[in-house]
This record gives structure tokens, sequence and C-alpha cells, in this order.
């Protein structure tokens, strides 16, 4: 009696358990992500998965063979009969003849047998993944599943890539990552056919790579002094030697990235003579771009570099390796002697143009080798630069017009896509992340218009990144080893999913076949491949399907976007919970901002409510709302209110900063306005400067030496009567 009761109980439960319980959902093909390019159903009896069934493969398929019989043994439990040469039951083999183009396949289920065939591994590999998604979504978990029926449609595929370059940035320089994590991060990616990850191992917070001819560089370099327990770490070769494996297997290339001239304060801090002027520093404990770059004018840095290259070169197999090259402020080198005997030997005309000289020697260096450059857009831009490279474009995707007609390539990272550092909403209580841009949302990233292949096309395909700066603006992120906590993981893994899902299919389909309704509905079931993988992910928000407006008020209609959760909400303007009242007919309010509602998947796992912003269009010609101040921030001692501008101040130039009362403003006034870069003050006015608008009180700022990633935040002394009871806003604009 007990035990029917707990199963009824369990039955009708609300939510998935945090340990996740599959309940059969029907097998919904055309939920594939991303979308392949040719899909045929056909009627008939599904294929059904068994206990010791054959798995059929060829030589060069033997490797995936027992990568999926693993994958599928953990949630099924079934052991296969493993057959080189094999032709039944499930079978995997390379054919470039039958699937003709990289990284392609062929999928073909019958209700008797399930045949891959890959123009090359990559492609097996890829047929697997489109398997393992037409596979109840149980087959992600990493526990047994009982009781599930492990059928597959009868279905044929035929599907490649459209772009080459299908890529993600993980930085584990300014936050280092184990390599478990690593493999973690890699088998994801390789899950929805990403096929590059480039690797930031090196910044100037932390060098992330053994190289044996220089061993402070991870003895010093890799280690930020934090008291008891240093924050850092580092890859050792034979780490990255099992990173590399592990990766190969699953399709993924795996770039290095040696960041320099600029970005490389850990090297200085291992070995001082590498900057110009010698001076020893520390590793920062604070985000900050450091003013020390290679010295140009010494013959070390350049055996350095060589050194270094030559290991990485022989550690690791991928033909690019990328050089970082963005950010760098030349004030060392037009301070340095013999950086500027260099640029005058060299026949120079600017000392930016070092830069090209330096890109120059390193990629014939590399060309020696057999070896590509890549590096951030910089190092296209900052002199000639004879050999071709791939530059990753990140300011705009349009700036690849700028080497048209060479032989360069580019890959598209644009931070207003491709940031994933970035929040998707500013919905109040969202994790923290970067703010020099708005927010990304899982739209967004999939609004990118990327041109489709053709190799006389200059652009090779889409990236995203992962920075790990937040780690170190001063937040409480970080793991803490002796409670064996995970937190930095988790943060990681809610930034990059399920926004990792949208750039696959940004990445692998025509433009022209892409719709964002489409991809949010065939989304609903992933959620729940993301949690049989342990992965952690952003809840997304309950969708709208209908808002109207009437005497009555707001009526909205809701559906869930995750396959198996449920909604919440409340009605006063606070933030619902998993008790509050479940959402299940339409549902009117007096005031849509008091409507609030969230998806839960769990007690543990639950979205952000639906957020509705104040409406400042009336204040359009003012700018961007940037905050309000109320009757306490006005202070009679003459102390400043302070208040963050971050992702408002987006880059060097003139800006118009706007007070705006919502009272009469006679008895209002600002003295001074100051903005601050971390504690270094980057532009002030003064009352003097100050020009009246419409009620407003405006204050030219110039900025200048503005680092992205890098928080801002405006001190304002305002001043009125005392009798004067004043609140209002703040704008924005960029002249």
């Amino acid at each position: 009696m007990f035990q029917k009761s707990i199963h009824k109980l369990l039955k009708g439960s609300l939510f998935v358990l945090s340990c996740i319980c599959f309940t059969a959902l029907p097998v919904r093909g055309h939920d594939l992500i991303p979308k392949p390019e040719s899909v045929t159903f056909m009627p008939g009896k599904a294929f059904l998965l068994k206990e010791g069934m054959t798995l059929s493969y060829d030589a060069e398929s033997e490797p995936l063979a027992r990568y999926l019989a693993e994958t599928l043994g953990k949630s099924t439990g079934f052991n296969f009969h493993m057959k080189e040469g094999g032709r039944k039951g499930l079978v995997l083999r390379t054919d470039s003849e039958k699937s003709t183009r990289p990284e392609g396949y062929e999928l073909k289920v019958t209700s008797s047998r399930i045949e891959i065939t890959g123009h090359d591994p990559a492609g097996t590999f890829y047929g697997i993944q489109t398997l393992l998604q037409l596979l109840p979504e149980a087959v992600y978990s990493r526990e047994l599943q009982r009781g599930v029926s492990w059928e597959v449609p009868q279905v044929q595929i035929s599907d490649a890539p459209e772009r080459p370059w299908r890529g993600m940035m993980l930085d584990v320089a300014r936050y280092f990552f184990d390599k478990e994590f690593v493999k973690k991060y890699i088998d994801m990616m390789a899950m929805y056919k990403l096929n590059k990850l480039q690797f930031h191992l090196i910044d100037d917070s932390g060098w992330r790579l053994e190289i044996k001819k220089y061993p402070r560089l991870t003895e010093m370099g890799a280690w930020a002094k934090t008291g008891t327990h240093p924050m850092g770490g580092y890859y050792t070769q034979e780490d990255m030697r099992e990173i590399i494996a592990y990766a190969q297997l699953r399709g993924v290339e795996v770039i290095p990235e040696i960041e320099f001239p600029a970005h490389m304060l850990s090297a200085v801090v291992a070995y001082p003579w590498l900057s110009c002027t010698g001076i020893q520093h520390q590793l920062p404990l604070q985000h900050f771009i450091s003013r020390d770059l290679l010295c140009l004018g010494k013959e070390s840095s350049y055996r350095f570099l060589s050194d270094v290259l030559d290991e990485v070169c022989t550690l690791f197999p991928s033909p690019y390796v990328n050089i970082g090259g963005d950010e760098a402020v030349y004030t060392e080198w037009e301070k340095c002697p013999e950086c500027q005997r260099v640029r005058k030997e060299q026949g120079l005309e600017k000392t930016s143009d070092l830069q090209g000289y330096l890109t120059n020697v390193v990629a014939d260096m590399m060309a020696a080798k057999g070896k590509t450059v890549t590096g951030w857009e910089e190092i296209l831009l900052r002199g000639d630069v004879s050999q071709p490279l791939v530059g990753m474009f990140w300011h705009h995707a349009s700036d690849t017009v700028k080497i048209a007609g060479t032989p360069h390539k580019a890959v598209l990272i644009p931070s207003s896509h491709f940031y994933f550092d970035f929040p998707e909403s500013s919905t109040p209580g969202e994790v923290k992340g970067a703010t020099w841009l708005p927010p990304v949302s899982l739209e967004k990233v999939y609004s990118l218009d990327v041109p489709d292949y053709s190799p006389s096309s200059c652009v090779l395909g889409v990236e995203a990144c992962f920075w790990s700066d937040q780690f170190i603006h001063g937040t409480l992120l970080q793991e803490i080893p002796y409670l064996n906590e995970n937190r930095s993981e988790n943060y990681a893994e809610y930034f990059s999913f399920p926004r990792l899902l949208a750039l696959s299919e940004v990445a692998w389909c025509k433009s022209a076949g892409r719709d964002f309704s489409d991809f949010r509905s065939r989304m609903k079931t992933h959620y729940r491949r993301l949690d049989g993988k342990g992965c952690n992910y952003r809840v997304p928000e309950p969708i709208v399907t209908r808002l109207e407006e009437d005497e009555k008020g707001y009526t909205f209609e809701l559906e869930t976007p995750v396959a198996g959760a449920s909604i919440h909400y409340t009605l006063d303007g606070s933030y619902p919970t998993f008790r509050s009242p479940e959402y299940a007919e339409a549902v009117t309010v007096a005031d849509k901002n008091d409507f609030k509602a969230i998806t839960v998947v769990s007690p543990r796992h639950f979205s952000l409510p639906l957020y509705y912003e104040p409406d400042y269009s009336g204040y359009e010609a003012f700018g961007k709302y940037v905050a309000s101040w109320k009757p306490e921030d006005i202070s009679s001692d003459g102390s400043a209110w302070r208040f963050d501008c971050s992702g408002k101040i987006t880059g060097n130039g003139s800006y118009r900063l706007a007070f705006v009362p919502l009272k009469d403003s006679a008895s209002f006034h600002v003295k001074e306005v100051r903005l601050y870069k971390r504690g270094e003050l980057l532009a002030a006015a003064a009352a003097d400067q100050m020009v009246e608008e419409d009620g407003a009180l405006v204050f030219p700022l110039t900025v200048e030496l503005f680092e992205a990633g890098t928080p801002l935040y405006i001190e304002a002394f305002l001043s009125a009567d005392e009798t004067a009871d004043l609140s209002g806003h703040v704008f924005v604009r960029q002249n």
C-alpha cells in the first residue's frame, strides 16, 4: 500500500526532480538541432534497440562504434555485440562517395537496421548525434533508465554543415577550469555539431599551459595570490594531450590561443625581461588590460616566442595557432628606445605598425611549420600582413569588408550577438554578467545574418565566446575546493546554454532556412537532454502567446518553453515561486506590470519572471536610460550619488549625460559628474560645462582608454533646496 501511494504521488508530481526522472514523451523527430538539411520520415514499425544487438563498423569507424556502445550503455544498460565488417543491427561506416561533403552523413533507419554513413569520421560522429536525438530523451541520462522503450522512427536523413568553422571560445585564462570540465564542455559542443574550440590559454591574469623550457610561466604565471588559497591552475602537456584526444574523437579541433603582444602580463610576471620596462609585477585579482607589451627591441623576445610556439606546435595537431593580438595599447612601445629603433629600421610610419611587423614575423615562423595564424581582427588591421591569416571579427560582422580582395579569411564573432558572458536579459535578478553591451538574448544569437559559405567567400563561419573575466571582478563565483563546490562551472554552463544551441544552428544551416519560432519550438525537448547530461542552463521565461488590453485590463495567454515544465504566477507584482498558483488558462490583470510568471522545471531550477521594462520612450531625445534617483540620493553634505553605467557607455568618444527631474528643476542642481573605470577616473564635467535643455541638466563627457569588459560607474554630486522632494532619471547619448 505504501509503495502504491508513493508511486501515485510521484506520478502526479508537478516537477522534474533534481535526479532527472524521464517520463515517456513521444519521439519528435522534427525537434532535431541543428536542423538537418533533408529529413524524410517513413511509415512503419519503429526500430527497437535491444540487449545484445549487433553494432557493426568498418575499420575507420571502430573508435566511434565503441563511443556509441558506451554512450548507449549508460542509460539503456545494454551490452552490444561488436563486429567489424558486419551489416546487421547498428551499422557505422565511412564512405566519401555515398556521403560526398566534408563532415556530412547519411542516416537510414528501418524497422530492422540503422545505418550511419559518414563522409569522414566527423560525419559519422554527427550521424550518431542525430541518432541520439531521435531516441527518447532518457538516452542522455548518466544513469540506468528502466521502463523505457528505446524506439527510433523510420527515417532517412541526408545532412552536412553549411560552414566549415563552427566554434566556441572557452576562456580558461581569466579563470581556470580543470580538464574534466573542459572535456564536458567539448562533449556539449560536439553534441550540437560544433567543431572548433578556441582555447584561450593566456591572458594578463593567468598562463595555463605547461611550457617545458620556461617553467616559471606556470610556477608563477598560473597562480594569483589570494591569501591562504592561491587561485589558478594550469594544464600539463599530458593533460593537454588527453583533452586533444578526447576532442578529436568527437570531431572537435582544439586551437591554442597564445596571446601577445598584449594580454600577456602573466608571462611578464614570470619573466620581467619580456616587457619594455623589466618591472616585476604580480598577477591581478581584478580584471584590467595591462599596458605592458612584449618588447620588440630585444632578441630574447623573439627567441621566447619561437621556443613557446615550437612546443605549442608539437603539442597541438590543429593547423591553426591563435596569437590573440587584440587591445594593445602602444604607450610602452612609444617610450621604448629599442622598439623605436626597430620601427625605424623596418621603415614603419607609426608605432602601431610594429604589431603588423610582429604578426608577419610569427606568421612566417608558423608557415614554416605548416600552420596558419589566426587572431582577433586587430592582427589584420595594424600594418600590412603578407601571410594569409584568419581574423576573428569581434566588433562588427560587417567589418569583414576590410579584408575583401585579400587572401585573408574571417570568422564572425560579433560581441553584440556571440559574447556569452553577457546576460540574456535585463530583468532584475538576472545573474551578474558583462555589461559593456546590452544583453544577448537567445533570439538575438539566432538572428545573426551570416552569409552562406563558398570557397571564394572570405567568411569561414562563426564562433561564440565565453569569457570568464567576471570571476575577477571581486564577485564570489569561484568554487570553494574544500566544500567541493562547482558554482563557477554552473555559472559557465548557465551562460552558455541554451545559447550554444542557437549558435549551432546558425553555424550549421543555410541562412534562408532559419526561423526562430520553429527553433524555439524544437528547443522544448532539448532542455530535458541537457538535464540528462548534467548540464546547467538558463531556464527560459514563459512564452506569451497572446497579450490583449481592454476595459478589464490585460489578458495573458502563456505556454511553457520547456517540455514537461509548469508555469506559476502572481498577480500583485511579487516574484512567484514553485508554490505560487499554477497557470492553467488565460489570466487577466489590471496592470501588466503586476503579472509575474515563471517556468518551473523543478523546485530548484526555474526561470526569472516575465518582466516589462518601464516606458522611457518620451525621453528618446536624451538617449538611453541609465539610472533613476530618489530624494534620499540628494545629499546636503556634498557626498556623491553613485550608479552603474556599464553597457551604456560602450567605447571611446563624446557623450552627453542628461539629468531629467520629474518636477520643476529650479531648486535642483548637479555640481559635478565623474566617470570611473574601476577606481580610475576616465572623464569628468563640472557645473560650468553644463547646459540646460528642455528642463534637463546636460553634461558633456569625453571618454578615452575605454576597456571592454570593465565595469563603469558614475558619481554625481546632487543638491537641492531642503524643502525639495525631487526624483528623476539619467540618460546618456553618444554624439
